[in-house]
């Protein structure tokens, strides 16, 4: 079985129920609070090819630093990698990787396609 690991935001209830849910599966997975410890532009890349989607898709854009630095730009992809990268604030959570394949767990129902 892969390694489980889960961009956690202990702040956030969607976060919470998707750390539970592992747990309650006895998956014990590895917690990436990746607020403290933010995720380098290559993990970012290789996130994205996990979860097949652009970089702007995995971006929160109701995150005021978003409305007021990054809203309406014409960005490429390394740039907002790079973004995402500075500004961890700004990645959709919680995220859940298992293997080479990822879920973004809005709704946690998303997580169930990928354990």
């Amino acid at each position: 079985m892969s390694k489980i690991t889960i961009y956690h935001n202990n702040r956030c209830s969607k976060s919470r129920e998707a750390l539970a849910l592992l747990e309650e599966r006895n998956l014990d997975p590895e917690v990436r609070y990746y607020l403290k410890d933010a995720p380098s532009t290559t993990e970012i890349t290789d996130l994205l090819k996990k979860l097949n989607m652009k970089p702007e898709d995995l971006i929160r854009k109701k995150e005021t630093i978003y409305k007021e630095n990054f809203k309406g730009k014409d960005l490429t992809e390394d740039e907002w990698i790079t973004i995402l990268s500075e500004n961890p604030r700004l990645i959709e959570r919680p995220i859940v990787i298992n293997g080479d394949k990822a879920a973004v767990g809005r709704p946690t129902e998303n997580i169930e396609e990928i354990l």
